[in-house]
C-alpha cells in the first residue's frame, strides 16, 4: 500500500472497499481523498452521495448517503456552510431549496437526468388546463421549475403513500410513466401519466430476468419501480434503493439480482460481503460524471454553485416540504 495512505489513515478507508477496488486503482484515489477531507473541514462542507455513486465516493468521502428521499431529509437538517451533491443536478436543486442559505455545489454541470429533462414547467401547466382540479404529483427527479408548478413531490420510496394521502381517484403523476403505472397497480388510483422514462431502468426486460433466473437457480430479483411494469411483475420485490437495501439486509447471504444502476450492487456488497450479487450492468452516465477529482475541484474552486430564483425556490420548497411531512 502507498505510504501516503498509511500516514493519513486512508488505509482504514480502503478496508471498506478492498474487495471491490484493486490496490493499484486505490492508490490513484488516495491523494484526492486526503485533499477532500481537509477541504471539508476548511469549508465546513458535507458531501451528499446518492446510492448510485461509485464505492470510493459513497464509502470513503461521503458524509450523508442514501436514496433521493434520504438525501432530501438529511439536506433539510444539515448545518453545513457548503453542500456538495455527489449526484445529479435536480438533487442539487432540491438541496438548495431546503437550504437557501447554504452554498450548494454540483461537481459537473452536465450531471443531468433523462426524467428531469423529459418535462417542463409549461408542460405541467398544460396538464393542469387539460385536467382541472386533478392534483399533480411530481417525482423528485424533476427540475426546480417543474416542482414549483406541482402540488407535492414524491420519491420512489414514498410515492404510494403520497398518492394515497391525496384522497382522490385520479392523480397527475409526472414525469415517470413506469413509476406511475406501477403505483396505479398498487393503489387502484387512476394515474394520468407523462411519457418520461429513466434511461437506465427502461433498458431492463422480462426476458433478461428470465435468463438470469435460468443461469442462477434460487436467484432473488429486486426491481426498481422506475422499471417497466412487466419487469416489476417478473421480479420478487420492487422498491426504492433504500427499500432494496432493507430487503438485501433481510436476505443477506442469498444470491440477488438488483434491477437498477450497477453501483447500487457494489455499495451493498461492501455492507454485505456474504451476499452474492448478480449484475446485469446498466450504468447511469450522469451519475458517473461525478468523480473524486471533480469533487475535490468543486471544493477547491467553489464551483459549480447551484442558484435558484427565490420565488421559484419557495414554491418548489413547498412541494418538497409537503412530501416530507407525509
Amino acid at each position: 500500500m502507498n505510504q501516503i495512505a498509511l500516514q493519513d489513515g486512508t488505509d482504514g478507508l480502503y478496508d471498506r472497499v478492498r474487495h471491490l477496488v484493486p490496490e493499484m486503482e486505490w492508490e490513484t484515489f488516495v491523494e484526492d481523498i486526503r485533499a477532500i477531507e481537509v477541504l471539508k473541514r476548511e469549508r465546513n462542507a458535507v458531501i451528499l452521495a446518492h446510492n448510485y455513486q461509485t464505492p470510493e465516493i459513497f464509502h470513503c468521502v461521503a458524509d450523508i448517503r442514501g436514496d433521493s428521499l434520504a438525501l432530501a431529509r438529511e439536506a433539510q437538517e444539515t448545518e453545513a456552510d457548503v453542500i456538495v451533491m455527489a449526484g445529479v443536478h435536480f438533487m442539487a436543486e432540491t438541496a438548495k431549496m431546503l437550504n437557501p442559505h447554504s452554498t450548494v455545489l454540483i461537481p459537473d454541470l452536465h450531471a443531468g437526468c433523462s426524467l428531469a429533462d423529459s418535462i417542463t414547467a409549461r408542460d405541467v401547466r398544460a396538464l393542469r388546463e387539460q385536467y382541472p382540479g386533478v392534483p399533480v404529483v411530481s417525482y423528485v427527479n424533476t427540475s426546480a421549475e417543474v416542482k414549483a408548478e406541482t402540488d407535492v413531490c414524491c420519491t420512489s420510496g414514498n410515492a404510494k403513500r403520497v398518492v394515497e394521502s391525496l384522497g382522490t381517484d385520479r392523480v397527475i403523476m409526472i414525469p415517470d410513466e413506469y413509476l406511475a403505472r406501477n403505483i396505479e397497480a398498487e393503489t387502484g388510483i387512476r394515474m394520468i401519466t407523462w411519457p418520461g422514462h429513466c434511461e437506465v431502468h427502461e433498458r431492463f426486460t422480462p426476458e433478461e430476468i428470465a435468463r438470469m433466473r435460468a443461469d442462477h437457480p434460487g436467484l432473488i430479483v429486486i426491481a426498481h419501480p422506475e422499471c417497466p411494469p412487466e419487469v416489476v411483475a417478473a421480479s420478487d420485490f420492487s422498491g426504492s434503493t433504500a427499500m432494496m437495501g432493507d430487503f438485501v439486509r433481510a436476505h443477506a447471504g442469498s444470491r440477488i439480482l438488483l434491477v437498477t444502476e450497477c453501483s447500487m450492487s457494489d455499495n451493498l456488497a461492501v455492507k454485505y460481503p456474504q451476499t452474492s450479487f448478480v449484475r446485469p450492468c446498466n450504468l447511469c452516465p450522469h451519475m458517473k460524471r461525478i468523480t473524486l477529482s471533480n469533487i475535490r475541484q468543486a471544493l477547491e474552486t467553489m464551483t459549480h454553485e447551484v442558484t435558484l430564483d427565490p420565488e421559484l425556490a419557495s414554491r418548489g420548497r413547498r412541494a418538497v416540504e409537503r412530501m416530507l411531512a407525509i
